[in-house]
């Protein structure tokens, strides 16, 4: 429940900072001037992008088990998926959180991931791939790693990010689109209204701006990862941490096969650089190994 607070906390805060600096640069009475009413530019901003980013929060555990097809554990069959539900429940209770949905999904791909709006109600799902190609000791570590995804609130902050920059794209774009648009028809008393020249900076400046803030939010995943391997390391024990995330350089090479709105809430990411989600795995290792140290 804080956390929903803050998310529409920080969502008013946002309108606010930008209705401040445009009315201290005079952009609102420009745009006013024009045709242009900055209030429900904001609201509308603030909707579709805070609004977008909370849809796709509440609706992330649904997803998740659509597409990826996992089947959530309510009677274990053997004793594999037994374990399963008994490692998470310690770790949970470990945390301070709810138990959440366990759940196994059929890939190759040896990933893991948790979602969910509400750290008392998510969901922590492993592939088939993982179970079969890591130790149980190094399961238990990427079920730590998942469950301190959950405690940190990961889910819910990722969001609030998202929501932000995506607020501050909609609302740039368009400005930035007008004031084009204005400048081309200098002259032209017939209409004042946008023009042709509006969508098309609109939608441009949109992707080009959307470029810029998948870098902010992708740095923020990059971070979390690191906070996410030490819960690991908390909840299962360092060397099992170190030893899960050595044993997956093995699949460094290849792309992550879970969907792309799950990637960054997933083990591990075969992309690398300014938009990949998560960090090398060298620097998640050393980043332990020092740690101890």
């Amino acid at each position: 429940m804080k956390r929903i607070a803050l998310f529409l906390l920080t969502n008013i805060a946002v309108v606010l900072v930008l209705g401040v600096v445009c009315s201290l640069l005079g952009v609102d009475r420009y745009l006013t001037a024009n045709g242009l009413n900055l209030t429900s530019l904001l609201i509308f901003s603030a909707v579709m992008g805070m609004g977008g980013s909370f849809i796709s929060l509440a609706m992330s555990k649904w997803m998740a088990k659509r597409s990826t097809g996992a089947e959530v554990i309510t009677q274990p069959r053997n004793s594999a998926e037994m374990w399963l539900l008994q490692t998470v429940e310690r770790q949970a209770r470990a945390a301070g959180i709810g138990m959440p949905e366990v759940a196994i999904y059929d890939s190759p791909e040896p990933n893991a991931f948790a979602t969910g709006m509400n750290k008392n109600n998510a969901l922590v799902a492993v592939s088939t791939g993982l179970l079969r190609a890591m130790k149980q000791e190094e399961v238990e570590a990427v079920l730590g790693h998942e469950i301190g995804h959950v405690a940190n609130g990961d889910m819910v902050t990722l969001t609030l990010i998202q929501g932000v920059v995506n607020t501050f794209v909609i609302f740039l774009s368009r400005v930035i689109a007008y004031a084009v648009d204005q400048f081309l028809r200098r002259g032209d008393s017939r209409d004042s209204g946008p023009g042709v020249a509006y969508m098309l900076v609109s939608l441009v400046m949109q992707v080009v701006l959307g470029i810029g803030a998948s870098m902010i939010v992708a740095a923020f995943s990059r971070y979390r990862e690191f906070r996410a391997d030490a819960a690991g390391a908390q909840f299962a024990g360092r060397r099992k941490m170190i030893a899960a995330l050595q044993r997956l350089q093995s699949f460094k090479d290849s792309p992550s096969q879970l969907p792309k709105e799950m990637t960054a809430f997933g083990i591990r990411e075969g992309m690398m650089g300014l938009f990949s989600s998560h960090p090398p795995l060298e620097k998640r290792i050393a980043a332990l190994e020092q740690a101890q140290g």
